[in-house]
């Protein structure tokens, strides 16, 4: 399984501080202390590099909406004036994190939004700190994807700028820990999944274009 080069800033301190607990072990005064010391380290980089894994999955050849990450559908229904719907999906410490395109075409912006660090399944997640991507697909109106910390997560990467031409199912960023994913649905396409329905970043369709481009 490939990891993602994101987690050795944590896997890299929690050995060496678990080999020091080690060799503490080794001194009468201090092996109780050694003891917990290597196991909790340990297991924190045995657990990160299962965090991070970065699966290998081929990109979608058809013409439908994807979902940008792997979780469960948090809701589905519109949350402001207008007719776009908004499909939210919360990450667990447990899924994978890479970040995928949901839809081909053009990134038109990128923008970072200040905001508060609720836990990621609740309601209050909407306004915390998230990254917000604009894409243009095929002329056919402006689909937003958003990458939302959570209460553990405070770190987002995005690696896409405007300008850039990203593929449906492209790997473009990733969220450190538990969180949240959203895509707003422009007019002329519609959400095809239901709260509860569990999907797979780049591999579940979650929408597909009711217009032609």
């Amino acid at each position: 399984m490939k990891i993602a080069p994101q987690a050795w800033q944590f896997v890299v301190p929690a050995v060496a501080a678990g080999s020091l607990g080690m060799w503490l072990m080794g001194r009468p005064s201090t092996a109780i202390l050694g003891a917990l010391l290597s196991f909790l380290c340990f297991a924190f980089a045995a657990f990160t590099l299962y965090f991070f894994r970065d699966p290998e999955r081929a990109l979608p050849t058809d013409d439908r909406i994807y979902s940008p990450g792997d979780g469960v559908v948090l809701s589905v229904g519109r949350e402001g004036p207008g007719d776009v719907v908004t499909c939210r999906i919360f990450l667990s410490v447990f899924d994978v994190h890479i970040q995928r395109a949901p839809t081909a075409g053009r990134v038109m912006k990128v923008a970072e939004v200040p905001g508060s660090f609720a836990a990621a399944m609740k309601d209050a997640a909407r306004g915390n700190y998230r990254v917000v991507m604009t894409i243009e697909p095929q002329k056919r109106g402006l689909l937003v994807v958003e990458q939302i910390s959570g209460l553990i997560a405070r770190r987002i990467e995005c690696w896409r700028k405007p300008g850039d031409e990203v593929k449906t199912g492209e790997k473009y960023g990733i969220i450190y820990f538990g969180s949240q994913a959203a895509v707003h649905f422009p007019e002329g396409s519609r959400c095809t999944v239901k709260v509860g329905d569990r999907v797979a970043g780049g591999l579940t369709p979650i929408g597909e274009w009711t217009s032609k481009p």
